[in-house]
């Protein structure tokens, strides 16, 4: 079996996703809260008209800086 076999099920995104979650699971406690804050991600917009950048919209906003909360 080759050790590319997982390209033929999904893609690398997916690979680094199911990877990712597995070593955070692997971890201590202590280490793996401090994993899965580091997994968070926001997403912000920003239109720019003219050189001058607008206002930056959120588009998935923290709840609760994602306290408790596992990272997907």
């Amino acid at each position: 079996m080759s050790s590319a076999t997982w390209r033929n099920v999904f893609t690398y995104n997916k690979y680094a996703q199911i990877t990712a979650r597995a070593v955070r699971q692997s971890l201590k406690e202590t280490e793996r809260v401090a994993a899965e804050k580091r997994g968070v991600t926001a997403l912000r917009y920003q239109k720019w008209e003219n050189g001058v950048g607008g206002t930056q919209v959120y588009l998935n906003p923290e709840e609760d800086k994602g306290l408790g909360k596992p990272a997907v």
